[in-house]
């Protein structure tokens, strides 16, 4: 075997190992059996909602264990070929496994960095809020601009994308939107996106072609099961009830069953129109909140590291997370990582992977709390 080779292979398997310690494999495995056990029990489906928890659990296991034993399989399978090859003399054998091991390292870089999402809430799905900052029509449209690149990232990774809520600007674009992202560690790779998003670029609205400077905030919040006790009380809570509005019908129904929730303590405000029955909307907008106000704990824990997101602030200078020129230059750079890419159409078209990444490497390098 070639030397280059022969290091990548070492590589790899001091990766899968560092993997196996982080699962606790032992342990890991002996847990997936005991769950897997539990789910032929007939009488699982007595408590639905402990149900679903322990199967997410499961399926969550599931993935990790059956990943790294794909990831060991296969790097001494290819190993195993590429000395079959040698022996025989088939080069076109060897050419084959040695590019399967060189994709095999960037499958156990992506799983490395996926074990990283060990918070408390990570494996849940997301809620996520756009809303455009001061700036009228230019605001308004870069915020559905963003909205957009989080529904396609959202979509290359298998995830299912659910409209809650969406208000229309005047001219163009919105003013807010509420969208929900099931799949796995959806919120896990989402929470780091909370933050003010500039764009400066040449106005498609200004009939000068001025460039301007356009501000817009995103929130990210865990979807929560009932096995989290939020206590939510009826007294704190103003309901209004409105009609829906939204893009042209696609996305919602036009009826008068949206509903809106004000939290009276928090001050946090949510909003769900998605359903044509009031009752369901009501629902659902409980549930964001109680994922706004499990976040919000989930915050507190890590203030002394890393302020909150505060969707009450300013969105302006001052709190911005990411940078998007489109004039006089093309260039999408992470204030926090100091990450930048020329490619700033495969950004908003939804390549959001290596920000996020770099995001969430470098808060477990500076020791970040990943609970929250």
């Amino acid at each position: 075997m070639r030397a280059e080779i022969r290091a990548m292979a070492d590589e790899i398997q001091q990766s899968l190992g560092l993997l196996r310690r982080s699962l606790d494999w032992d342990s890991a495995v002996k847990k997936l059996e005991e769950l897997n056990a539990r789910a032929e029990d007939s009488a699982l489906w007595n408590n639905p909602a402990d149900a679903q928890a322990m199967l997410r659990e499961r399926n969550r296991l599931d993935r990790a264990v059956g990943t790294q034993r794909r990831l060991e399989s296969g790097l001494q399978d290819n190993i195993d070929l590429i000395e079959l090859g040698e022996a025989e003399g088939d080069q076109g054998v060897v050419d084959e496994a040695e590019a399967a091991i060189a994709g095999l390292r960037d499958e156990v870089a992506k799983a490395r960095l996926e074990s990283l999402l060990s918070g408390e809430a990570d494996a849940n799905d997301a809620f996520l809020e756009v809303h455009a900052g001061a700036g009228g029509t230019e605001s308004q449209d870069w915020a559905s601009m963003l909205l957009r690149m989080y529904v396609r990232w959202a979509e290359a990774h298998g995830y299912k994308v659910e409209f809650q809520e969406e208000s229309d600007g005047e001219e163009a674009g919105i003013k807010s939107a509420t969208i929900k992202v099931s799949g796995p560690n959806a919120y896990g790779w989402l929470k780091n996106e909370s933050g003010v998003h500039r764009l400066v670029r040449i106005s498609p609205y200004d009939s000068n072609a001025r460039r301007h400077t356009s501000f817009a905030s995103v929130g990210a919040y865990p979807v929560v099961d009932d096995t989290i006790e939020i206590e939510v009380l009826d007294k704190d809570l103003r309901v209004d009830t409105y009609r829906a509005s939204g893009a042209g019908g696609q996305h919602v129904n036009k009826t008068d069953s949206a509903v809106r929730i004000t939290h009276m303590p928090s001050g946090i405000v949510v909003a769900c129109q998605t359903n044509k029955s009031q009752h369901r909307n009501r629902d659902e907008a409980m549930k964001m909140l109680k994922a706004r106000l499990y976040e919000q704990e989930l915050q507190k824990r890590e203030a002394a590291k890393q302020a909150a997101f505060d969707s009450k602030s300013d969105i302006g200078w001052g709190h911005q997370i990411r940078s998007y020129v489109l004039h006089p230059y093309q260039m999408v750079k992470d204030l926090r990582t100091e990450l930048e890419t020329s490619d700033t159409q495969g950004v908003l078209d939804g390549d959001l992977d290596p920000f996020m990444a770099a995001q969430l490497a470098a808060k477990v390098g500076a020791g970040g709390d990943e609970a929250a």
